[in-house]
């Protein structure tokens, strides 16, 4: 049988990939890696990567996080996620247009008081050439543009590791009084984003 096979120019080894590669598309399941040097999959466990997505996933859609990633060019605010007030607009370099700056009421810290402005040395939206859409997307669609090195803001895998542990996506678990904090902890997040990526960065099987 083996020598029936190569005859037909196909090596016992390459029919062991194609099976293989057959097997993940038959779970619906994609990883992705477009990073130059990014190290391609870190895991092999598609299963678990795609089980600590969905922790990771209800983070990324909780107003915390979803109010800076909009599918428009103005911030939402509010547990319901409304078009922030007074107009605010992206610019070009995510924070702010004119005078409109995020940063003439999102001060270094938190201001005090009852639903006043949150703060952080970086506040702003992502940059216009680079959006990062979390609102109206699906789990596979956000997976997918997250491991998208055109699309995240050119990060690798180690990138994506270390961006969690930026100031800035700290920042929502301090969000100020008055609001809700995101559905895990900070280190249960860290967790399942490190889990997730870890074991290949899969998105979920799309619709």
């Amino acid at each position: 049988m083996n020598k029936n096979i190569q005859r037909c120019g196909i090596s016992i080894q390459t029919m062991g990939v194609m099976m293989v590669l057959l097997g993940v598309i038959s779970l619906g399941l994609f990883s992705f890696d477009r990073a130059p040097g990014g190290g391609g999959a870190a895991g092999k466990d598609s299963a678990a990567s795609v089980r600590a997505f969905a922790e990771v996933y209800k983070v990324l859609k909780s107003p915390r996080c979803m109010n800076c990633h909009p599918s428009g060019d103005q911030p939402l605010q509010g547990e319901d996620s409304h078009v922030h007030t007074m107009n605010v607009q992206r610019g070009e370099d995510g924070k702010g247009l004119y005078a409109l700056k995020c940063s003439n009421c999102h001060q270094s810290k938190n201001v005090p008081g009852l639903h006043t402005p949150p703060g952080n040395p970086k506040w702003q939206l992502p940059p216009a050439d680079m959006k990062m859409v979390f609102q109206g997307k699906d789990a596979h669609e956000l997976a997918k543009q997250i491991m998208d090195y055109n699309q995240n803001g050119h990060k690798n895998k180690a990138q994506l590791i270390e961006h969690a542990r930026d100031t800035l996506v700290k920042a929502a678990w301090r969000p100020g009084e008055g609001r809700k904090l995101p559905p895990l902890s900070y280190p249960a997040f860290l967790k399942a984003w490190d889990a997730w990526i870890g074991n290949g960065g899969y998105a979920p099987g799309g619709h």
